[in-house]
């Protein structure tokens, strides 16, 4: 079966051929992260060796305004904030990247493209001494986008500065202000410009042309394509082959932004709703299409991950069934444009049969609940053992539920029944079922 990908650039799904045999090289930008980590994890699992970047955008004008609000150096804001970030992606179960560079550590990468860009006259240096990109020097600009450059109109993420010689014009440089930080520049004192970032990280760790570049669908324009400009500026190499945009993320069917005041941090989402049921309602939905974050799509996902730890509880160890029909319907779902849904309903019908199988062949429904395990555990779901699943809460409440679990069994074991029932009244105060069966007395939260 043969990966195809949706390239946003050609607007097709392509087959995909990275340029190395056996070996990805792939850009994220911007946080996507959960389906850009599904993405790494699948072509790690068709055999590629994925190189995998995940940039840091350290300095930019919030950055610079935070820090002078606090009165803070932006280097102590910024690493309060990445060690956050870290600390909630391992929450989620998201791979490390191969490389994770900060764009501080990439100004003298920077330097060197403008300087190349000003040598070619793609760049000029503005009566205010910024440096700007000569948006119209590149004779396909819009080409990722898909905008006709002599329609293009200003808009809210196009500054109009009457320094400039177009007004599509973008800064590479910004000579520092009074109480700025920064760098040292043939320029003049100063820190580069926002898309000049990533075209220099993205070009120095995988190469003038690499396999895929991702990023969420509001990137595209302008910070996308001019990220591909400033690479055509500089390289005939050709930059991305692969450019794959995220759907937005909202909130009750309106875009979640700061801007909007309706921003949930991951770190909050994580604390009310555990980790797998997060990424589960992530991946629920296709990459490209937009995703809503709303308490009852959480109970959906809660409630779906139920149905599949239910199917692998109570089952003994067993060695998983090769090349059944579950297996190719789930493969010829993600090389479909990584198409989850398709392989989650997959991933439904087996934890069904698993049901089915388990009071007649438990063998059978054993070794299929090893394959249910290792499908989902190549998106990073199931992982867990069914009972911490069911289990998961507060740990001191635990410890009461054991307890009353342990009395109600005792009083069972005396034929105290009426003290057994009462337990039993208590526990359900507690949303909790419990379930006597052959396995002995275990429990779930409702």
């Amino acid at each position: 079966m043969t990966l195809t990908i949706f390239n946003t650039i050609t607007r097709n799904k392509e087959v995909f051929k990275p340029t190395q045999e056996n070996k990805v090289s792939l850009y994220a930008c911007g946080v996507t992260y959960t389906f850009v980590d599904m993405i790494v994890r699948y072509l790690s699992h068709l055999g590629y060796e994925v190189n995998y970047v995940r940039n840091i955008t350290d300095i930019d004008d919030k950055i610079i305004k935070r820090s002078q609000d606090k009165n803070e150096d932006f280097n102590h804001i910024v690493n309060q904030f990445t060690d956050a970030m870290h600390e909630d992606f391992k929450a989620l179960g998201l791979l490390p990247p191969t490389h994770e560079p900060r764009a501080t550590d990439y100004i003298p990468h920077m330097i060197q493209l403008i300087e190349k860009m000003l040598a070619s006259e793609h760049a000029y240096i503005a009566k205010n001494g910024d440096v700007y990109f000569r948006v119209r020097s590149i004779h396909d600009y819009g080409v990722l986008s898909h905008h006709n450059i002599d329609q293009l109109e200003s808009g809210a993420r196009v500054d109009v500065v009457d320094v400039k010689e177009d007004p599509l014009d973008f800064v590479l440089w910004k000579l520092a202000k009074p109480n700025e930080p920064s760098w040292p520049s043939p320029f003049g004192a100063g820190r580069p410009g926002w898309h000049t970032e990533c075209t220099a990280m993205s070009m120095d760790l995988l190469g003038e042309r690499f396999d895929i570049h991702t990023g969420a669908r509001d990137l595209i324009f302008p910070h996308h394509e001019n990220e591909l400009a400033q690479a055509h500026a500089v390289s005939h190499a050709g930059f991305a082959n692969v450019w794959m945009h995220m759907g937005f993320l909202n909130m009750a069917d309106e875009k979640m932004s700061k801007s909007l005041g309706n921003v949930v941090t991951i770190r909050e989402a994580l604390k009310t709703h555990g980790a797998e049921v997060l990424r589960f309602l992530y991946l629920a939905s296709h990459y490209r299409s937009p995703l809503t974050f709303a308490e009852d799509g959480m109970l959906q996902a809660k409630q779906a991950l139920t149905r599949i730890y239910t199917a692998l509880r109570f089952l003994p160890n067993a060695t998983m069934p090769s090349d059944t029909p579950f297996e190719n319907a789930f493969h010829h779902a993600m090389n479909d444009d990584f198409n989850t849904p398709v392989a989650f309903s997959v991933l439904f019908d087996l934890a069904h049969e698993i049901q089915r199988k388990r009071d007649v062949h438990l063998l059978e429904a054993a070794s299929l609940a090893a394959l249910l395990k290792h499908l989902g555990g190549i998106l990073g779901l199931f992982t867990q053992d069914p009972e911490v699943f069911f289990q998961a809460g507060n740990q001191s409440d635990a410890l009461k539920i054991e307890a009353l679990i342990k009395a109600r069994n005792a009083a069972r074991s005396e034929k105290n029944w009426a003290k057994a029932d009462e337990i039993r009244q208590e526990l359900a105060a507690l949303s909790v079922v419990i379930e006597d069966g052959a396995n002995g007395t275990t429990w779930r939260r409702a």
